[in-house]
């Protein structure tokens, strides 16, 4: 069905102007049928899940968003040597299936409990927390090519996953993907215990060592009370969850360019690369959990336009008060809003650390 909508009530940024034409799917037939129907008028395509990797201009989308709400999850197959074989439609919730997972004793996603959004969207990011990524467990991905006009499932080697990426990332323009995800294969082990526990935080919280296992379910509770005490699970009071969760991406840089950081900089290698910790190089470079920008803004940090608040007035966009990775919509935010502080916290780690931070959601209308 056809109707008008704000985008802004589709993402958990609680941000974006209206879409000109929105259609809501609930099977693979209908998913297709969109977008055979949009890609035949010539019309642009925005796909659209759980919202909560997306930042849309205030002007909204000037063509057909496609949310995918396709629900339900099935085992093809069980048993003690293969695990389980489980796929799960891309407009499932995401934290649903991974507490049915945990319910059903498939192991291995319950480190990435708590993560807004819909299954869909997992292997397009490589989705990780803790230690873990959807790309350990993926198996297939069923999707719609666009090109081609045809179902095409990629295998996990296929998928070229990388951090917080995947070919299906690769394909994807302004929010619009060549290949329309449908259902995605998770392979997963059976039992009680969780995956190895691979991060620190997360492994004191359990008393286990790392590289040990926990029970999967008490593994699931305290993944969600951290990632709550950092506003990172959705919580319609907390305005600190207004937000895509992470905004940028930890950079992974030369091992000559990690050496240039103070000798405390938080870093893990990555073959011949090293990972560093975005939080700290933002909180380093002097922005405070709750940073945000007050009064008018200048044309230049507001990207093009001046933008204006109210004298005294707090700001309407922040950084989290619990986690300096987050920026948060605090009322009212618009999406220059949003990006006028990410814009400053990003030119900031550049002047002070010659680093250049990399966006972490989907900018659809708007640059950094």
């Amino acid at each position: 069905m056809n109707e008008q909508k704000l985008l802004s009530s589709l993402t958990t940024l609680n941000v974006g102007g209206p879409a000109r034409n929105y259609v809501e799917a609930t099977t693979e037939a209908e998913i297709i049928a969109a977008v055979r129907t949009a890609d035949e008028s010539g019309d642009p395509l925005l796909i659209i899940g759980g919202g909560s990797n997306l930042l849309v201009s205030d002007d909204g989308f000037a063509g057909t968003v496609l949310k995918i709400s396709s629900q339900g999850y099935a085992a093809d197959s069980e048993d003690s040597c293969g695990g389980a074989s489980v796929v799960v439609q891309a407009g499932h919730n995401w934290d649903d299936f991974v507490h049915q997972t945990v319910l059903h004793a498939w192991s291995g996603l319950e480190a990435l409990s708590g993560i807004p959004g819909s299954a869909g969207a997992t292997p397009v990011q490589n989705v990780g927390a803790y230690g873990c990524e959807v790309a350990q467990t993926i198996a297939a991905v069923r999707t719609w090519d666009r090109e081609k006009n045809a179902v095409h499932t990629f295998t996990n080697h296929e998928l070229n996953f990388g951090y917080r990426d995947s070919l299906l990332k690769a394909a994807t323009v302004n929010g619009s993907p060549r290949y329309v995800v449908l259902t995605v294969e998770f392979q997963l082990l059976l039992g009680r215990m969780s995956a190895p526990v691979k991060y620190a935080e997360l492994a004191r919280r359990l008393e286990v060592e790392v590289g040990k296992r926990a029970n999967s379910l008490e593994l699931r509770r305290t993944v969600l009370a951290l990632r709550a005490s950092k506003g990172m699970v959705l919580d319609p009071a907390d305005r600190d969850t207004y937000s895509t969760g992470s905004f940028f991406t930890n950079p992974i840089v030369s091992a000559e360019i990690a050496a240039t950081l103070p000798a405390d900089a938080p870093r893990w290698p990555v073959g011949e690369l090293v990972k560093l910790s975005a939080a700290w190089l933002i909180e380093h470079a002097g922005f405070s959990k709750g940073f945000g920008l007050a009064g008018e803004l200048s044309a230049a940090v507001a990207g093009g336009a001046s933008v204006k608040h109210d004298a005294g007035a707090p700001p309407r966009a922040s950084l989290s008060t619990k986690h300096t990775l987050a920026i948060t919509n605090r009322g009212g935010a618009s999406a220059q809003d949003i990006l006028a502080v990410a814009r400053e916290v990003r030119d900031g780690v550049v002047r002070e650390f010659g680093i250049t931070l990399v966006p972490e959601p989907v900018l659809v209308g708007c640059t950094l």
